[in-house]
């Protein structure tokens, strides 16, 4: 399972440290936030303490409202809980029986100065991509005409100069030989190349090429979610390849199907052309239309009419 550790959570999100635990839950496991709003008024039943509890400007004049024996009661029974952090917005006046609470049971105090919402929207944001399940791809990451298409197959089959070619007919780069894979949210995957290799390109004869010092930085494109999946493969004579395009076929990336296609390769074949027309006819076909079933119902009406004569 992957975390994130309370110390990057502060530097990446840029919060105001308070009070920090020399013991810290370090890692956080989950992208869920609760806010500390029943808990104040005395309902445990449910609480999510082991999310970031967040105090907004309703819980902060709640507990100001309180009598400061109330209140340091009640927050002292919160923070016996073990809480990740509590993050106070809008730059809130931290109260001293948070302080003392926080010394107490060894607690990590942080603020932000972003309202509310905003920075709930931006924190969940921020660890849904972090703890994003992921994984790594052999293959070439390129965007052709705003898809993201992820091309596979064996080791010098062409995969890199296909991508090469595709630069030069003006699409982009993404990553090539290595491509870190994680799925955000529900069923969005989103590809990326390692740091290190980043708009690195290698052509088998050349050697390492740097795309965006050779095509500019319109060539290249840190990240791109795959939308459909191409996987090149040598040519068999004896092999049966698809003509029509009726059946789609889908490929398993982290629990998400993603169209596949599988496209033999030989000498005279133009690859980069045959995967923009792909490319186009994968967009045709998720607005609603397919020229092999488009075919297909004329051929059974033609066929239906020379039943009838």
């Amino acid at each position: 399972m992957k975390s994130v550790s309370i110390d990057k959570l502060i530097e990446d999100l840029g919060l105001e440290v308070i009070h920090k635990s020399d013991n810290p839950i370090t890692e956080i496991t989950r992208s869920e936030l609760s806010r500390i709003g029943l808990q104040i008024v005395g309902f445990f039943k449910y609480f999510g303490y082991k999310r970031i509890q967040i105090i907004g400007n309703v819980e902060w004049h709640f507990l100001a409202g309180l009598e400061k024996k109330v209140r340091a009661n009640r927050l002292d029974t919160i923070f016996q809980y073990p809480l990740p952090a509590v993050i106070f917005t809008r730059n809130l006046e931290i109260f001293d029986e948070v302080i003392d609470a926080a010394k107490k049971y060894n607690k990590t105090i942080l603020r932000t100065e972003m309202t509310t919402t905003k920075f709930i929207n931006r924190l969940i944001n921020y660890l849904d991509d972090a703890l994003a399940p992921q994984i790594t791809m052999h293959g070439v990451l390129v965007e052709v005409y705003g898809m993201g298409i992820l091309i596979t197959g064996e080791s010098g089959v062409g995969k890199s100069e296909t991508a090469l070619e595709l630069v030069k007919r003006g699409h982009r780069l993404i990553a090539d030989d290595a491509v870190e894979i994680k799925k955000v949210g529900e069923d969005l995957l989103i590809g990326e190349s390692p740091e290190l290799i980043r708009h690195f390109l290698e052509i088998r004869g050349l050697g390492i090429l740097d795309i965006e010092r050779l095509y500019g930085i319109g060539a290249v494109k840190k990240w791109e979610a795959i939308d459909l999946v191409v996987e090149l493969e040598d040519w068999d004579s004896q092999k049966e390849y698809d003509r029509l395009g009726l059946d789609d076929e889908y490929i398993d990336i982290l629990g998400k199907q993603v169209l596949k296609l599988t496209i033999p390769v030989r000498p005279g074949r133009n690859v980069a052309m045959i995967l923009e027309v792909a490319t186009r006819n994968t967009r045709q076909k998720q607005f609603g239309y397919s020229a092999a079933t488009e075919l297909d119902r004329r051929l059974m009406q033609e066929l239906e009419k020379k039943k009838q004569k």
